[in-house]
């Protein structure tokens, strides 16, 4: 049954509440699984946040629903905990596919990210998304959860931890990008996909980063091709 089972991982500062119209669309096909990681959505963390964590809750997730393997949908960085995990658990993944998700990660880059992620000018200057925020991680402190977002991409921008094993991770895999997303580059997307030994890229072209504003029936009718 896990070859027709799908997992959902949603993207920084979100949850699997991102997931509630895509998940319905994917379950015509799919057995779908969603996930929150540890420190989003109410979901308490004493770890700073990394995406060898993340991977760690991914593998709890199968072991507990006893999935030895599944099909991966990663959203933003999502799909990068989806190709961490295919890099250090192959055996555990099928397909994969994701959606507007950041590779070429620099320490310029992240300062830039970072510099985004105040959770006080949030408050002050985007009030509207600050009490989204606050919904989304009730009862966790949500500039925390912001906080450790921004410490994690600071790592990110130094370790890169994928950046040597695209060419390793054999796993059939399609890279999708919104044609306006002003988060990841069609330049880098399509490096990723031409060095993963079974990559492909896919630009939706009016398409931007936030999935909410992503027609999850057309999305969903992407991944079920791929996958």
């Amino acid at each position: 049954m896990s070859q027709n089972s799908i997992l959902l991982l949603h993207g920084a500062l979100g949850s699997e509440a991102q997931f509630t119209k895509l998940k319905k669309e994917l379950s015509y096909s799919f057995n779908v699984h969603t996930l929150t990681f540890e420190g989003h959505g109410g979901l308490s963390s004493n770890r700073p946040f990394s995406m060898e964590v993340f991977v760690e809750n991914v593998v709890e997730y199968l072991d507990e629903n006893r999935l030895e393997s599944v099909n991966v949908f990663g959203y933003s960085m999502g799909g990068f905990v989806a190709l961490m995990l295919a890099k250090e658990h192959p055996n555990r993944v099928n397909k994969i596919v994701t959606l507007g998700t950041k590779f070429a990660w620099t320490p310029e880059f992240s300062a830039m990210e970072v510099r985004k992620l105040n959770p006080d000018k949030i408050e002050e200057k985007v009030p509207r998304f600050a009490d989204f925020l606050q919904k989304v991680h009730r009862p966790l402190d949500w500039k925390m959860v912001v906080r450790n977002t921004a410490n994690m991409m600071i790592d990110l921008g130094v370790e890169r931890p994928l950046e040597k094993y695209y060419s390793s991770i054999s796993n059939p895999t399609l890279i999708m990008l919104g044609g306006l997303d002003n988060m990841s580059t069609e330049e880098e997307s399509k490096l990723v996909a031409k060095e993963l030994p079974n990559g492909a890229f896919q630009l939706i072209p009016d398409a931007e980063h936030p999935i909410e504003k992503v027609k999850a029936s057309e999305l969903s009718k992407l991944i079920e091709r791929f996958v």
